[in-house]
């Protein structure tokens, strides 16, 4: 059964299969009449939140009477990322004792019994540089769920079983991440450009152990972090700033002034001598992770438009882009295959590629990607390759803006970040002014194949010794190592 496409049958439109034989055919007049309609531009604008301040804190409110709804965020600045490696542990899973460690007035148990009441819905997480939680719950409900957050995020009890339980977790997932390729290659590369950083940090049975998971750093931990000048905070749904300033006056209240200001986020000394790393397993698919650092970051910068649209691309496009088409098209090495760029707000970021692949197609599929990106720094897009890249990230555009929630969230993000209110505005313009020299321009600039660090898990003998030193000097990495 083939899809039969919209078709103009007299004056109605109407769609649904074709059988294989269908005598339905297109007329030159129904030809005509389709490529004759017209339709007027879409103009989409995404509704703007309302900003208010209390005591210091930013506000975002973006009313939404629809259903009787209501959400609220927090967002404290200050996570993991800014601690040293004996707090890594205690600031990883604060979050998560924040939710299942209970409150002062309130065991975990109690906890639990009350939201599953009132039918609340709530998260926490952390980025690394940020704690973040959110509540959703009934209008009617708003004044106790409040009052039921307030307790989780400002007096909690950090129960000793509670954190015995979440160590325990954490040690059995820090055993298993050697057993899966993706996890121990991503970890591992991380680990070699980034060193001893937040970024190339994984859990270790080191950092849990009893002593520094007290109960009494998890308070310190929580001191630091979740204080009056680290938060934003935003609403959505079914209330007005009137019925919901008395809520945030008490939230804010409870929230106690910082004693200390945050530190700063720390300069990552990131490896910039290419190399080819090799982790041996006997596996039927070798992992392949290569990259290395850029300088380019997050602005409203034509180079950083002109990234974006190169990462798309070279890998980031999925099957238009081209190590899809060469790596897996037309070569068959892999399934998939696919570019990354990441750029960082303040400091210096990583360009490269990632696949998997049989061992004996590792080595040729390395090279190809290598070939793959060098064309793009000599020889500029087609103007079809780019207009396909634009037009994949401007008609997703309107996905950041499907639910009040994500706009309110992505505005906090934005506040935290120092960043221009409007960026997802300037940042649809500037990938529209991208043109295909800019993409050649910023790829000749910032990419460089042969100055990759290269990493592989997989059985070496299978991928032929003599064929990775022909990428460069190969040095074999102990993943099952002990750790500092």
């Amino acid at each position: 059964m083939i899809a039969r496409p919209w078709v103009l049958l007299g004056s109605a439109i109407v769609a649904g299969t074709l059988l294989a034989g269908d005598a339905v055919a297109q007329t030159p007049a129904t030809r005509d009449a389709i490529s004759s309609l017209r339709f007027d531009a879409i103009e989409f604008e995404p509704p703007t939140p309302d900003r208010y301040e209390l005591e210091g804190v930013q506000i975002l409110l973006l009313e939404d009477r629809s259903l009787p709804l209501v959400s609220m965020y927090a967002r404290f600045n200050g996570g993991y990322g800014l601690f040293d490696r004996s707090w890594y542990a205690v600031a990883f899973g604060l979050p998560t004792l924040l939710r299942y460690g209970g409150t002062e007035s309130m065991t975990p148990d109690s906890v639990d019994a009350a939201l599953d009441y009132w039918a609340i819905q709530t998260s926490f997480g952390t980025g690394g540089g940020s704690i973040s939680s959110t509540v959703n719950t009934l209008t009617e409900h708003l004044g106790t769920t409040m009052e039921l957050w307030t307790d989780l995020l400002t007096r909690p009890r950090f129960d000793t079983a509670q954190i015995e339980l979440w160590r325990l977790r954490e040690l059995e997932g820090a055993r298993r991440r050697l057993d899966d390729p993706g996890s121990l290659a991503f970890a591992e590369f991380n680990r070699l450009m980034y060193g001893d950083h937040p970024v190339g940090w994984e859990m270790e049975p080191a950092d849990l152990t009893p002593e520094r998971l007290t109960a009494e750093r998890f308070r310190e931990a929580h001191r630091r972090v979740l204080c009056r000048e680290n938060l934003i905070l935003g609403v959505t749904g079914d209330v007005s700033w009137a019925e919901s300033r008395p809520l945030f006056e008490r939230f804010i209240a409870s929230v106690p002034p910082c004693a200390e200001p945050l530190p700063e986020d720390p300069e990552p000394d990131i490896r910039r001598e290419p190399g080819v790393f090799v982790i041996e397993r006997d596996l039927e698919q070798t992992v392949i992770v290569m990259a290395h650092p850029t300088s380019l970051n997050l602005a409203d910068d034509p180079s950083y438009f002109a990234a974006t649209i190169g990462n798309s691309i070279l890998g980031g496009g999925g099957f238009s882009s081209r190590l899809l088409a060469r790596v897996r098209t037309e070569e068959g090495f892999a399934y998939s295959a696919s570019s990354l760029w990441t750029t960082p707000r303040r400091h210096d970021g990583l360009v490269g590629a990632l696949t998997s692949t049989s061992p004996e197609n590792a080595v040729p599929a390395v090279q190809l990607i290598l070939t793959t990106m060098e064309e793009l720094r000599d020889t500029a897009p087609s103007r079809a390759e780019l207009r396909t890249a634009v037009d994949r990230v401007v008609n997703g555009f309107v996905f950041n803006f499907q639910t009040p929630g994500q706009i309110v969230s992505r505005l906090m993000l934005y506040l935290a970040e120092e960043m221009p209110e409007d960026w997802l505005e300037r940042y649809v313009a500037g990938i529209q002014r991208v043109e295909p020299e800019h993409v050649r321009r910023v790829f000749a600039e910032h990419l460089r194949p042969g100055a990759m660090t290269i990493l592989l898990v997989g059985d070496p003998a299978r991928m032929g010794r003599s064929a990775l030193e022909s990428l460069g000097p190969v040095s074999v990495l102990d993943a099952d190592r002990p750790r500092p």
